[in-house]
């Protein structure tokens, strides 16, 4: 390698004159941002470019930004910005990508991270392929954009007009120059507080003024696929904040967001500085990692504030929780988060009482020792042991329970895992195992003597195709007191993309859980309140059983002779007339034979509040959720049936991403519809999203198994199909349609009942336009359902 251009003669020999010049004059900058590799890089690129043929000016717009570039987020992108440029040469026109190339340096100014940079640079290959005449006026308008999105807002902004004006060339022209109403409304609405990029000057400043040091900040795209983004965390000593914060509510007011930036970059700081050594993980469960994790908070804190006074207030000022939230175990982190940073704050809970006395016992030993965290894991399993027995709460969950307060980082700086290096472990000889699932019969299963420290990961693991109860029935099995679901193993389903028209094989992933049991009781008002309706319906269906053997007449292969048509034929062929050759008849035993699966979307949406009732009506302006009005559909529908002797399943169904679709069977073909299935109805909650396709291929296989001749899949949402990780909103519908088009080819007929008072625009594509009902109140769920099901199966 050299740092001299003569000894780039070989690349820069097929430059043009003109850029070979300007080349020549840049080297000096060049040499003192890039290194030997970097450099190499450098010419190559501007070589590269030169052998498209597109004009000097795109070889000068390269040699004019890289170095700038390489200066603001580091040389390692700079050979990914070339890789961009020569990828867009078949997409778009050179004066483009010498736009892209310009408008580099801004970018990486505004962003100042590496892989914030190369977000960007993916980001610009999928708007050339959604929007190729869009990217050339956004790029006019990059230096505006940036000043008020993030990346993750631009993203958005950008995808929606992109959408919006798909076919319509004019209009996605003004949009993306922000020339159109549209364009300035969505600005508008991704439009972020305070970026980090504008104030992390300021807040190294801050940092060294309190502490004496230099801090690492970078910013995360948290909200590159939503709004909310990431918590600020702590890695590799580097403080990582979101690129950018709205003001919040704190409980003194509005806290804007520099004020927030301060306090989160003020409690990373304190970690940093007082948390040396990381907390071995091993042995603990999520709770205690959870309250230990809050009790450092705690600590640091009190150090920073035992140095600097007025911390105290801008901490406590973002915790906002009121002390008489109990719903969930986070309420009782986040009561008992305010009550140690917040010594002014009452709250009389015996729990947070107790965590306040162990930590003020402990200061002492705190301040004497601000290095030593053990005083941390001591306090917290302590708190995390009495929980149960003075809180009498909920269980921990961890992907809801977190802390509220928008500054704190999520501790993973604190904890220590032992890991396991496959190369390393490879090299010494050590082969992996695969894990064996033996199925055994309860003899086997009550004889063996059990491993009791074997975990999930254990190399034999054996399973019942039922539950296993302890010797003293209580009625409560292992799997139930020790809190796990059963081990059902997961299934997989192929996902359909309408972009590249190809499935996904083994995309998402179908989790079968416990339904969980509420209160009988429920169930029963529902069925007393309802009882004109339920006879009503016994009435309806029973007209429609089959009236046992019938004859079907005018057949020309049958099994037996009809005199009549017989008779009818021979005098038309005494006066001369030619004869109906139908003259057979059969007797045939009419039987109702249809097997049917109500399957329930129970996403969160399902929580949604509507006022019940006509005016004038019994009931009317009662609220009540769509859930409630669901859970009532469905007993009436299920008792009705249940008396006609329909073989009949309740299932439901919600998702988290792909690879956790959540689905439950409340009644299934094979149970009886008794106490046990009311019970699991009265018990269903709404929560996560509603990616539907999935679901309703993992119906069909349930479906398909029953031995009717015809089969019904009633599905009932309230929504389009969604989830987390999707962010075009015609992915889940494409594949919805490519579901239900499946189950069809599989002898299941599938009907969809919307909520949705705009379900018009989409389920009709997805279901066909027959397949459908839209019940534009809601509250009419229950009176409708039976209603729906007795005209499908007539």
């Amino acid at each position: 390698m050299s740092v001299h251009l003569q000894d780039y003669a070989e690349w820069t020999d097929t430059l043009e004159p003109a850029s070979c010049a300007l080349l020549a004059h840049a080297w000096a900058d060049a040499t003192k941002v890039f290194s030997e590799r970097g450099l190499d890089n450098y010419v190559k690129g501007a070589s590269a470019l030169g052998g498209l043929g597109r004009g000097a000016g795109l070889v000068n717009a390269w040699i004019e930004a890289a170095p700038p570039v390489a200066r603001e987020v580091g040389e390692d992108v700079v050979g990914d910005l070339a890789t961009t440029a020569l990828s867009l040469a078949s997409r778009t026109s050179g004066s483009v990508i010498e736009l892209v190339l310009g408008t580099a340096p801004t970018a990486a100014r505004r962003l100042a991270d590496g892989e914030l940079f190369l977000q960007y640079l993916q980001f610009l290959n999928t708007l050339v392929a959604q929007a190729p005449r869009g990217l050339r006026p956004m790029l006019d308008k990059l230096d505006v954009l940036f000043g008020q999105l993030t990346l993750g807002g631009l993203r958005r902004w950008a995808t929606w007009g992109a959408h919006a004006h798909r076919t319509q060339f004019e209009e996605q022209i003004a949009y993306f120059g922000l020339n159109s109403k549209e364009s300035l409304a969505m600005l508008q609405q991704e439009r972020k507080g305070t970026l980090l990029v504008d104030v992390q000057r300021r807040i190294n400043m801050y940092l060294r003024a309190l502490w004496g040091r230099d801090f690492f900040m970078r910013p995360t795209a948290g909200d590159f696929e939503n709004r909310e983004g990431h918590k600020p965390f702590i890695e590799d000593w580097l403080i990582h904040l979101p690129d950018a914060f709205d003001a919040v509510e704190g409980n003194n007011g509005t806290v804007n967001a520099t004020e927030l930036y301060r306090a989160a970059a003020a409690h990373a700081a304190a970690h940093v500085v007082y948390t040396r050594e990381p907390i071995s993980a091993e042995s603990l469960n999520p709770w205690q990692m959870a309250v230990i994790g809050l009790i450092e908070d705690a600590r640091v804190e009190a150090l920073a504030v035992a140095r600097f006074p007025g911390l105290r207030a801008l901490w406590a000022s973002l915790h906002t929780i009121d002390r008489h939230e109990a719903n969930t175990a986070g309420d009782y982190l986040n009561r008992l988060a305010r009550a140690l940073v917040d010594p002014k704050h009452r709250d009389e809970h015996p729990w947070i009482a107790q965590g306040r006395a162990l930590v003020a016992d402990g200061l002492p030993r705190i301040l004497a020792q601000p290095f030593e965290s053990t005083v941390s894991w001591d306090i917290g399993v302590a708190l995390a042991h009495s929980y149960r027995d003075l809180c009498q709460g909920p269980a921990f969950q961890l992907r809801t329970d977190l802390q509220a307060a928008p500054y704190r980082d999520d501790n993973r700086y604190f904890w220590a895992f032992e890991g396991f290096d496959a190369d390393e472990a490879a090299a010494a000889g050590y082969q992996p195992e695969q894990q064996v699932r033996k199925h055994v019969n309860v003899m086997e299963l009550a004889n063996e003597i059990e491993v009791e420290n074997a975990g999930d990961d254990a190399q034999e693991i054996w399973v019942m195709g039922t539950e296993f109860f302890p010797y003293e029935d209580r009625g409560v099995s292992f799997n139930q007191s020790e809190g796990h679901e059963p081990m059902v193993p997961p299934s997989h389903y192929p996902e359909w993309d309408h972009l590249i028209q190809l499935e996904r094989p083994a995309w998402v992933t179908v989790q079968e859980r416990r339904a969980k049991v509420g209160d009988l009781a429920v169930v029963d008002a529902i069925t007393t309140e309802h009882r004109r309706l339920i006879g009503r319906m016994k009435v309806m269906l029973d007209a429609m059983q089959p009236q046992g053997v019938q004859r079907q007449r005018k057949l020309e292969d049958g099994d037996e002779i009809d005199i009549n048509a017989a008779l009818d034929s021979l005098v038309q062929m005494r006066v001369g007339q030619q004869p109906d050759p139908r003259i057979m008849m059969r007797s045939v035993r009419q039987v109702r034979d249809i097997s049917v699966l109500v399957l329930l979307d129970l996403s969160h949406s399902t929580n949604d509040v509507v006022r019940a009732g006509e005016p004038g009506d019994k009931g009317a302006g009662q609220e009540r959720t769509v859930l409630d009005l669901t859970r009532e559909a469905c007993v009436l529908l299920a008792d009705a049936v249940n008396k006609v002797g329909d073989p009949f399943g309740i299932h439901g169904f919600c998702s988290d991403g792909r690879h956790d679709v959540n689905y439950w069977r409340f009644k299934d073909f094979d149970q009886p519809y008794d106490d046990l299935a009311k019970a699991r109805i009265a018990g269903m909650t709404g929560q996560l999203s509603t990616r539907m396709g999935a679901a309703i291929r993992h119906a069909t296989v349930t479906l398909r198994q029953q031995r009717s001749s015809k089969k019904l899949l009633l599905v009932i949402t309230d929504g389009e199909p969604a989830d987390v990780d999707v962010r075009d909103p015609q992915y889940l519908r494409h594949d919805t349609k490519k579901a239900v088009e499946e189950a069809g080819r599989s002898g299941v007929f599938t009907y969809c009942m919307s909520l949705d008072p705009r379900a018009d625009q989409y389920v009709s594509r997805i279901f066909g336009a027959r397949n459908y009902v839209v019940v534009d109140k809601v509250e009419r769920l229950p009176e409708k359902l039976p209603l729906l099901y007795a005209g499908l199966t007539r």
